[in-house]
């Protein structure tokens, strides 16, 4: 079970070098399970019952289900993000080095670990603005075949590697592309890719990836390393759940945000008016009045999806001594004083029955308290949407490394838990919250 699982996410991981990737897949699964495309800039036709999803600027989705009985009805929004740290493409892509290598000209995206983007196959992938008569269209490409490599330095030349190195990424992490030194190729070649002429490519978002495979491993074959692992894994996990569970009380909501890597402050972000846009007109399309929205706003979930720091077996002293987590031990709960993580203890209390419900292990995080912590998309998306919410997770190691691990039992126990809370109905009466399960 454990294994197929992963095979599946593999696949899924494999097929999503960008954010436009990661959406495009997902809303492949969504359409072949029924669910019809709405758009942002036409009138929205949705009824009780119906599956819809929408996209905006290809690399963010949300998808929603509405129940059957929704006198007084909450939404339950499952939130992850499509991002990654990795190395964006400047416009003017190619440098040209002493007449004999072409670089591609980067720029880092995100909080990336430098040294594990070195000596490995990379390619490049993402979105390309086209031009078609009056029209410009997306299209989305991935050069998929081995195409450039960031080449370390030789320790002969660079002998206080070892010890430390600021990585310098205009200098440092810069991928060589060819041997000739002719200019002019870069842009050729992914017009080719798409079947295009040069003059019709008007715009592109175009990005390294590694190119490694997934891989299962250990000696109980426990394992899973991946690309792209934090937060995809999540995002996989997500969708399997939300599309398994159903509620007629609920407004089931799966949503996939980019640029959290970034800090969420894009239009397409977490930290963006999209998902506070979406509740509005699917309120408004059940016709519902102004007032049951915010009465169902006061009574939703959200469960904040996003990767938590494992116990590093070489530094266990990196994690708090008590709120530590471990590869395969469970579903795990973020907690911070300040608010990074949003979890408090009413939607820790409510998680903690739906994954009893589930049958699946909890754990829970927290940072040192002489550490800082990153934040994610709980706390963000609530500036917009102020609802209950917890900020989860499944234990990794090696996050932000172009090449991550997680434990393969963990992301069955996310589809459990997801499926379990997208199949209950959250109510508030008089201060006292209760969790119906609606099976």
């Amino acid at each position: 079970m454990y294994k197929e699982i992963s095979q599946e996410m593999a696949g899924f991981l494999t097929e999503c070098p960008t954010a436009f990737h990661s959406v495009r897949r997902i809303r492949n699964e969504l359409e072949r399970e029924g669910y019809k495309r709405l758009y942002e800039s036409r009138i929205w036709e949705i009824s009780p019952g119906g599956k819809y999803y929408v996209t905006r600027n290809d690399s963010s989705i949300i998808a929603f289900h509405a129940g059957t009985e929704l006198e007084r009805y909450s939404f339950h929004i499952a939130a992850s993000h499509s991002d990654f740290p990795t190395f964006k493409v400047k416009e003017n892509a190619e440098i040209q080095v002493k007449g004999k290598y072409i670089q591609l000209n980067t720029e880092g995206y995100g909080g990336m670990i430098c040294s594990t983007w070195f000596d490995r196959p990379l390619s490049v992938a993402g979105r390309v603005i086209v031009k078609e008569g009056n029209y410009f269209e997306p299209r989305l490409v991935n050069v998929d075949r081995d195409l450039v490599m960031i080449p370390s330095v030789a320790i002969h030349m660079n002998r206080t590697v070892n010890e430390g190195y600021a990585y310098n990424k205009q200098i440092d992490m810069l991928p060589l592309f060819s041997g000739s030194s002719q200019k002019g190729c870069f842009k050729k070649l992914i017009a080719e890719e798409l079947g295009l002429e040069e003059e019709n490519i008007y715009g592109s978002d175009l990005y390294l990836y590694n190119r490694m495979k997934p891989a299962v491993w250990g000696a109980k074959e426990e394992f899973i390393s991946s690309p792209r692992l934090d937060d995809l894994q999540c995002a996989f996990a997500g969708l399997k759940g939300f599309m398994a569970g159903y509620s007629e009380r609920t407004v089931n909501v799966y949503a996939c945000f980019d640029n959290e890597e970034v800090g969420s402050a894009t239009k397409q972000g977490a930290g963006s008016t999209f998902l506070q846009d979406v509740l509005h007109r699917i309120n408004a399309g059940l016709r519902k009045t102004e007032e049951d929205y915010y009465r169902a706003v006061s009574q939703s979930l959200m469960l904040s999806a996003d990767n938590a720091h494992a116990v590093h077996p070489n530094h266990p002293e990196k994690t708090d001594a008590q709120n530590c987590v471990y590869m395969n031990g469970g579903i795990v709960v973020k907690s911070h004083a300040g608010q990074k993580y949003t979890s408090d203890g009413v939607s820790i209390a409510l998680f903690k029955e739906i994954c009893e419900k589930a049958g699946v292990p909890v754990q829970f995080f927290a940072n040192r308290s002489d550490e800082a912590g990153g934040s994610t998309l709980g706390n963000i998306s609530s500036e917009k949407v102020s609802l209950n919410a917890i900020d989860i997770g499944l234990a990794q190691l090696a996050m932000h490394s172009a090449y991550e691990t997680a434990g393969i039992e963990d992301t069955y126990y996310m589809i459990c838990a997801m499926k379990e809370f997208f199949s209950m109905h959250v109510c508030e009466e008089n201060g006292r919250i209760t969790l119906e399960c609606l099976d």
